[in-house]
């Protein structure tokens, strides 16, 4: 996208579809060259996106779908059925806290920018200070990390592969993420004690389980795969002109309700992810990993 105002083009970010990854198209301009951006350039670039998405009408019914989910879990304790360690319960009744994973090069990719932009907005509205949010990509040049510092965020480290347990109330924020992702923060969270403490923006999980052959869904993403059935979706409204930014994106949440439905077998030492089946798995491993 150039700074005079010429029509742009989303990438097209649809990490959830069935086809094997998507192609980031990249800005034809070279103002942000990753070895040198121009930090305040790129802060106001933000800003001003900020501005435009906080006029439009759809981004005003995802700020309220926030607010109905993070309200119905900041201000009352679960209920739960299993019998877990009780010194391991998570806190309630907290600020929620926000974690973002797989934005992209928001400098070079107008949708990554746009999806910046949001998760800014969301918090603004879910009063969760900008330091309260922890974001990571291995995308992310370190001129680009400067300026999620400059804008109060908090740049992890460290690839979690998705693999963070949520102790305290916290939103998700995983647009257009892999599904082994999706599957590594469930994995990690799999109890009816974690689960209720986890608000996802991200994926339709019905979406990706109508994408994917039944038996590889099944095989591949167990987690997401029983899930699907306990948690509960409310869809998010996107304008035509962003489809390749917002599309396919619902607030995911884990009602207690919903999960005592499962049975009781399936809490019992929950194996982590391997993947063995997944020759294109859509994420970053860590290097120690991959040895």
């Amino acid at each position: 996208m150039s700074d005079t105002g010429e029509e742009w083009q989303v990438a097209r970010r649809r990490k959830g579809a069935a086809r094997k990854s998507k192609p980031l198209q990249v800005s034809s301009a070279p103002t942000y060259c990753q070895e040198e951006l121009d930090i305040g350039k790129a802060v106001k670039r933000i800003r001003d996106t900020v501005s435009e998405l906080r006029c439009e009408e759809f981004c005003q019914v995802w700020k309220e779908q926030l607010l109905v989910a993070g309200s119905a879990f900041l201000s009352k304790p679960s209920k739960i059925k299993d019998a877990e360690d009780p010194t391991d319960q998570p806190e309630t009744g907290r600020q929620l806290e926000c974690v973002c994973y797989g934005l992209g090069s928001f400098s070079s990719c107008v949708s990554a920018r746009y999806q910046l932009a949001m998760l800014l907005l969301l918090l603004d509205a879910g009063q969760i200070p900008a330091k309260d949010c922890s974001v990571y990509d291995p995308a992310f040049s370190s001129g680009e990390k400067d300026v999620l510092r400059e804008l109060g965020l908090t740049v992890l480290t460290e690839n979690e592969e998705g693999k963070r347990l949520a102790t305290k109330p916290t939103l998700f924020y995983l647009m257009h993420c892999g599904k082994a992702l999706y599957n590594n923060l469930l994995w990690k969270n799999w109890s009816a004690r974690h689960l209720p403490q986890m608000t996802i923006i991200g994926n339709s999980f019905s979406g990706m389980r109508d994408r994917t052959i039944e038996r590889e869904f099944k095989r591949d993403y167990g987690y997401i795969s029983q899930a699907v059935d306990a948690c509960e979706e409310r869809p998010l409204p996107c304008p035509s002109r962003l489809i390749d930014v917002f599309s396919d994106t619902a607030v995911i949440t884990f009602p207690t309700s919903g999960l005592n439905r499962l049975p009781q077998s399936t809490w019992t030492e929950p194996p982590e992810p391997q993947y063995q089946h997944c020759p294109d798995l859509e994420i970053i491993l860590r290097e120690t990993l991959r040895s």
